[in-house]
């Protein structure tokens, strides 16, 4: 029998956004059923919404999250009623060769960019029996939903549960992409243009590292403003600077650039920032499709890298906790990056909030 249903904000082909009344059914062998506490309104839900990555079905939107367990199917292990959680969007199947190899950001068999559970189902239905399909595997914003196992992150209870979403995507998207894919050592050069919610992580991932200096580069004076406060040692005009003519003379060329923006132009820039071995991180996501065009003998005879970014080459189940770790003894200043704080009755507004690119997150509750 399902549980009560409740509302959800759901976007589809026919009538883009709205709320819909869903129900959830009961959690099955290896999954669990979570209590959503909060949510992030992060960009990939905005280019759902825009059709900038077109659905052929109705999703519930919200993929950044965190809440309480409320119920655990048949095989779990790990987690119980009480325990307190961050959904991770990228579940791994924790079998393939790529999780095998401690790369479970690039796992091979699930399911969650297919909008579905692993066995390709989806846990809502709306009044009239429809599936409705859980974006990112998860579909957040809404009161209750079931999840695999491996999508379910303990963390410690006195983590806020406001921070807590944010560490689903945003926060270790960015000091991912710094620790894990671009291994950035103390003292190293560092340029990150666009400074959004994970652009902002990626600054707070390279103060911890020790990278110096630390270059912000946005079109907006409030998110450069926030750059340094978040630890950036420069912040310059994207529109006013030719940052890689910046770079060849102040910095010699950057040791790391990273681009958050997800825009191929720009993409197609980062190498002239770049020193001799220097490498180029593409965080944000491009559109599908989307090409650039490089100097191959100038990467080929500098030795310059271009890394993709997939999550911040995270394992949720190591880097979440270790994140939380380190927020809880002061060292991350994650509250920071929490803007407005809305009910998910407003989630209009919250997006309304993201498109004003303040470069803080907009938290929704249920």
């Amino acid at each position: 029998m399902s549980s009560q249903s409740s509302p959800a904000v759901v976007v589809d082909p026919g009538r883009g956004m709205h709320t819909r009344e869903v129900s959830l059914r009961p959690v099955g062998p290896g999954e669990v059923e979570v209590e959503v506490r909060s949510a992030g309104v992060c960009h990939s839900d905005l280019h759902v919404l825009n059709g900038d990555w077109p659905t052929d079905r109705p999703l519930i939107l919200g993929h950044e999250a965190a809440g309480v367990v409320t119920a655990t199917g048949a095989g779990t292990t790990g987690l119980e009623p009480g325990d307190h959680v961050v959904l991770s969007w990228f579940a791994p199947c924790r079998r393939c060769r790529k999780c095998a190899a401690g790369k479970a950001w690039l796992c091979t068999e699930t399911r969650a960019v297919d909008n579905t559970l692993p066995d390709g189902t989806t846990p809502f239905t709306d009044a009239d029996g429809e599936q409705v399909w859980p974006y990112l595997g998860l579909g957040a914003f809404t009161e209750r939903l079931v999840v695999p196992e491996s999508a379910a992150v303990k963390v410690p209870e006195e983590l806020p549960f406001d921070v807590g979403a944010l560490l689903g995507c945003s926060i270790t998207t960015g000091i991912g992409a710094v620790a894990n894919t671009a291994e950035v050592r103390p003292g190293e050069s560092a340029v990150v243009i666009g400074t959004g919610g994970v652009g902002l992580s990626v600054v707070m991932g390279l103060r911890l590292a020790g990278a110096d200096p630390i270059v912000a580069v946005d079109l907006s004076p409030e998110r450069r403003e926030a750059a340094l406060r978040f630890g950036a040692t420069h912040a310059l005009d994207g529109a006013a600077t030719d940052v890689a003519a910046w770079c060849r003379e102040e910095l010699g060329g950057a040791d790391h650039v990273f681009e958050a923006i997800g825009s191929p132009r720009v993409i197609e820039t980062l190498p002239d920032m770049l020193t001799s071995g220097g490498a180029a991180v593409l965080v944000g996501m491009a559109p599908i499709g989307a090409t650039g065009a490089f100097d191959l003998f100038d990467l080929a005879d500098q030795g310059k890298r271009i890394l993709g970014c997939n999550y911040g080459s995270s394992v949720g189940q190591v880097d979440i906790p270790r994140l939380a770790r380190l927020y809880l003894s002061g060292r991350l200043p994650m509250d920071d990056l929490i803007g407005t704080i809305r009910p998910m009755s407003e989630v209009e507004a919250a997006f309304d909030d993201l498109k004003a690119g303040t470069g803080l997150r907009t938290i929704l509750r249920p």
